[in-house]
């Protein structure tokens, strides 16, 4: 049991490392949190504000912060036991409250891709968020982001619930779709919602 709560323990501070905050202030000079409207330390407003090359490697630490924690205890540690639930979600968790910036959190959209990529070889779950993020962007077009974003982790939850056997990984990204959306709804700002079909031009 001590193995889990190591892994939990080391997840939520991985996840804690705000590199889209770090990164940028450290190697542009700015605070991406106070140019960018939502104040949001994202892969988003690192591309933004400080261009490709810095928003590349952003992207690839915060997918990594996710991955490695999950892929290193699944090594190691009985998926199929429910603490690995708690497991799976600590980096996101971390990105969501982290340790030194409890209520200046991310979105944590980057970080849930790798800890589900961490699962790897199992890319379902991945797989699966990837293809709704792709239909409410580019077939069911549902504006603003941040509500395209809470439907598309309520599909991940029932799609998981639905399709995947083990308890502890259904668990596990219920747990992440739960904090995304919490995270989500706590930067909130008042924009009208659309739904609308790609049309093809004739």
């Amino acid at each position: 049991m001590q193995q889990y709560y190591f892994f939990i323990l080391l997840g939520y501070l991985s996840g804690s490392i705000l590199f889209a905050r770090l990164i940028p202030k450290y190697c542009c000079g700015i605070d991406i949190c106070a140019l960018s409207r939502d104040k949001n330390p994202g892969v988003f407003n690192a591309f933004e504000h400080a261009g490709p090359g810095i928003g590349i490697l952003v992207l690839c630490l915060e997918l990594a912060k996710g991955f490695f924690p999950v892929h290193f205890a699944l090594s190691i540690l009985d998926p199929g036991q429910r603490m690995f639930a708690l497991v799976l979600a600590a980096p996101v968790f971390g990105h969501a409250f982290p340790l030194f910036h409890f209520r200046e959190g991310g979105k944590s959209i980057a970080v849930s891709f790798g800890c589900l990529l961490g699962l790897f070889p199992d890319l379902r779950p991945v797989l699966t968020l990837a293809m709704f993020y792709l239909l409410f962007s580019l077939i069911i077009i549902i504006e603003p982001h941040l509500v395209r974003s809470i439907v598309t982790y309520v599909c991940l939850s029932l799609a998981s619930v639905r399709n995947l056997s083990l308890p502890s990984i259904v668990l596990g990204i219920l747990l992440i779709s739960l904090i995304v959306i919490v995270r989500h709804m706590l930067k909130a700002e008042k924009e009208p919602v659309s739904i609308r079909l790609l049309r093809r031009n004739r």
